[in-house]
């Protein structure tokens, strides 16, 4: 059972500008990876292969983020990144890069999702990727 955190408790709860809004788990067998997931927590599954992203199944969720199982040409191993909504993708790789970050993938746009990504890997090892969508555009 997941821990928590309820009002009170000492932790402060404010607006979040920048939202989590997305995840991958990667990996590079993704259509082992794909039956895993969906075996182990009956999760609807939805094949979309694209460009860079050979093996990609998305899960569209009614409560709690979507995400996306299976692999990526930008990695070899296995990941998980989570993706932050910003507004301006090539302003936060900049802001990263001076923090620290490096670049695993550089701002592209993935006309077929309707989005524009990046990944960083933060100066303790993790890939974090940032997103703007374009949906409503």
């Amino acid at each position: 059972m997941a821990a928590r955190l309820e009002r009170g408790s000492g932790v402060a709860f404010g607006v979040v500008t920048n939202p989590v809004v997305h995840f991958e788990i990667l990996g590079p067998n993704g259509p082992a990876l794909i039956e895993f997931y969906r075996d182990l927590f009956g999760w609807q599954l939805q094949d979309r292969p694209l460009s860079g992203w050979p093996h990609y199944a998305l899960l569209r969720a009614s409560n709690g983020i979507g995400g996306a199982i299976g692999s990526a040409d930008a990695v070899s191993g296995a990941a998980v990144v989570v993706y932050v909504e910003v507004d301006d993708p090539d302003a936060y790789v900049n802001k990263a890069e001076q923090l620290g970050a490096t670049v695993v993938m550089p701002v592209t746009h993935v006309a077929a999702a309707e989005v524009t990504v990046a990944w960083l890997r933060d100066p303790q090892g993790n890939i974090v990727g940032v997103v703007q969508n374009h949906e409503s555009d």
